[in-house]
């Protein structure tokens, strides 16, 4: 107990404490309406999209249906870091991982790689209350938590640079070309595509990022 006390609760109470002064912080400099929203409506102008209107685009004008390869590239990516996908993402890989390997560690570290980070997403955008972006195209009616920082993002880093970790850990075959697909390919197109459907801010997803990547360090060194 006193070493998950060591490793784990207390490191989360500390990033948790980091992430709300941080939201607190680009909230207070940015306001709701910040300018770096500026080249979000731009990228989605690009594509053809409209806002909904000058309230929090919650309603877009246009159809949802995929117009560009933009949209047809982020509506899966968007699905795929969902909440319900990762739960069983997590989970496959955690029994996948017992499967080929035997090693108890290594078959719970997707798992808490993405339950670390879920509990301080979970607190911090609490404390951070940050609206989505507002006047902008969002085909999918946004989660009701707070913006900052971006949870998809965040789960989707923790648990792909875990699977990466696992991968040199056990000197798995093709990890050089697998292991920076998982930490950044994967991950930076789910951000991506939270930007582009009008979800998150683009510091919620570099939050949530750096989130993801601390979780997956303190499941590396706690664990692995």
């Amino acid at each position: 107990m006193r070493r998950v006390l060591r490793s784990f609760i207390l490191p989360a109470v500390g990033a948790i404490a980091v992430l709300a002064a941080a939201g607190r912080i680009v909230r207070l400099v940015g306001g709701d309406d910040p300018r770096e929203d500026r080249a979000v409506r731009a990228l989605q102008a690009a594509s053809g999209h409209r806002p909904g209107g000058a309230g929090d685009g919650d309603e877009p004008v246009d159809s949802a249906d995929p117009r560009g390869p933009l949209d047809r590239i982020t509506a899966p990516l968007s699905w795929y870091s969902g909440v319900p996908q990762t739960i069983a993402n997590g989970a496959l890989w955690c029994g996948v991982t017992w499967w080929l390997t035997r090693d108890r560690r290594s078959a719970v570290a997707p798992g808490a790689a993405l339950a670390l980070e879920t509990a301080c997403f979970v607190a911090s955008a609490a404390l951070v209350g940050r609206p989505r972006p507002q006047g902008v195209w969002r085909p999918e009616p946004p989660h009701a938590t707070s913006s900052f920082p971006s949870g998809h993002t965040a789960a989707s880093v923790a648990l792909h640079t875990t699977l990466a970790d696992l991968l040199d850990r056990h000197g798995a075959r093709g990890a050089r070309v697998l292991g920076p697909l998982l930490r950044y390919g994967i991950p930076g197109a789910i951000a991506f595509s939270r930007i582009h459907r009008g979800q998150h801010h683009i510091s919620d997803t570099v939050a949530g990022a750096l989130l993801g990547r601390w979780s997956a360090g303190v499941v590396r060194r706690g664990l692995l």
